[in-house]
């Protein structure tokens, strides 16, 4: 039998996001009573501009005191759409003071206080849900904190920011340039106006604290994310990846170590083979690997931002938040016991391709292989061309820890015959 009194839901940001959701409780309220068990009412959406016309939201329910809106004490349910660490954070734990569960899609938030907003969850007995905090629509979150409860997963690997995703991909297939295909990805509204977010991998790097938290069970944070931007990536790289029979994406990449005593979480761009699902990964769809003990290896894709596609995941969010409710239970909440430490990027190993600016005379192969020995580093194949005194060497090696190819690095700037280091690329998905 349905519960006939509504469960009253608080909305905090109408933008893009926050609109879509309610336009869809409005039109789709038969459909979410049914589901629920109960219908959901929207008792008030909290704004910066209170004037700005918005289509389907009744003004009487628009205010810009989101602080008094969280503390009115029916509210069951606060959905955060607005983004940012404050005020988010105070309304978050306020709402939690005032009997609310809370629905947020905040990355930057989560994956810098997420353990505190967890406990403080837990404190009032309510829930916080998040599905919406990474890779928009793309079912991630619940998947790995209650599909794969009973696993061990090993590895996260993934495109988790569309708007990078679309550059790089207009980069592989026009041969274009960097700028040039950021422009164009400014004019078709998938970049915003100071991409600095996407484009030097702070939006990923948040999402990857998360995905790695639930993922090994421990406290991942922002800071412990290695972070590397996508914006040095050119068309020569490209045309170096393609020559190996790959691609370039921005990748999070979640590992646990191999023996099982601590995990990484880093972030950078990577030539991935064009037999690996996620080099088709096009445009500004996002797509996620998880490998895991039994279950091996799966794969979730779809579009990873928008106002709908994001919608879609708060709304799942708020019909879960709210069967709780009425059951008098709550969700999974957070899962730290393993207290894995995280490890340096220098411990990480990995596959690299390295290209040098060097002079076109003999013996320079040889210098800059004895380099390479020494700092224990092997090399799995080398490509030289050049002419008029100047060449390019292309060295990728076998997989090598990121500290020994630092001291690679170092040593060969050292040497008169090597002219410049071009680029570094790690190589992933192997």
């Amino acid at each position: 039998m349905m519960r006939t009194r509504p469960l009253k839901v608080a909305l905090l940001g109408c933008g893009v996001v926050g609109s879509e959701v309610a336009r869809i409780m409005t039109t789709h309220a038969d459909d979410l009573a049914a589901r629920i068990g109960a219908p959901v009412e929207l008792a008030g959406v909290a704004v910066r501009r209170p004037s700005k016309v918005r289509e389907g939201i009744d003004p009487a329910l628009v205010t810009t005191d989101a602080t008094a809106l969280v503390k009115r004490g029916d509210i069951d349910v606060v959905v955060e759409v607005i983004g940012g660490i404050e005020p988010a954070r105070t309304l978050i734990t306020t709402a939690f003071e005032h009997g609310a569960s809370v629905v947020s899609a905040n990355k930057a938030l989560l994956a810098q206080d997420g353990a505190a907003l967890h406990a403080a969850a837990l404190d009032h007995d309510a829930d916080l849900y998040y599905e919406a905090a990474v890779a928009g629509a793309i079912p991630l979150i619940r998947p790995l904190r209650e599909s794969l409860a009973g696993d061990k997963v090993n590895r996260v690997l993934g495109i988790v920011n569309g708007t990078t995703n679309f550059i790089l991909d207009k980069m592989d297939s026009t041969g274009s340039g960097y700028q040039e295909s950021l422009d164009e990805a400014t004019a078709l509204g998938y970049a915003e106006a100071d991409p600095t977010a996407d484009v030097e991998g702070f939006d990923a790097a948040a999402k990857a604290a998360i995905l790695a938290g639930i993922a090994f069970h421990t406290r991942v944070r922002l800071d412990d994310v290695y972070r590397e931007g996508m914006t040095e990536v050119t068309a020569a790289d490209f045309a170096s990846a393609k020559e190996m029979g790959c691609t370039i994406k921005l990748l999070a990449i979640c590992e646990r170590a191999a023996d099982g005593q601590s995990v990484t979480a880093r972030v950078h761009p990577a030539m991935i083979p064009l037999t690996h699902p996620l080099a088709s990964v096009r445009g500004a769809y996002n797509a996620v690997f998880v490998e895991a003990d039994a279950a091996g290896q799966l794969m979730f894709y779809g579009p990873g931002a928008g106002g709908s596609p994001t919608a879609s995941a708060v709304l799942g969010d708020l019909v879960a938040v709210c069967r709780n409710r009425l059951g008098g239970a709550t969700g999974p909440g957070d899962s730290a016991y393993t207290q894995l430490p995280v490890s340096p990027m220098g411990d990480v190993v990995t596959r690299y391709h390295i290209s040098l600016d060097v002079a076109d005379k003999p013996g320079v192969l040889a210098q800059v292989a004895t380099v390479f020995a020494e700092h224990g580093v092997s090399i799995d194949t080398v490509r030289q061309s050049g002419k008029d005194g100047e060449a390019s060497l292309v060295v990728v090696t076998h997989r090598a820890a990121d500290a020994a190819l630092t001291g690679v690095v170092d040593a060969l700037r050292q040497l008169d015959t090597v002219r410049g280091v071009a680029s570094i690329m790690r190589v992933e998905g192997e």
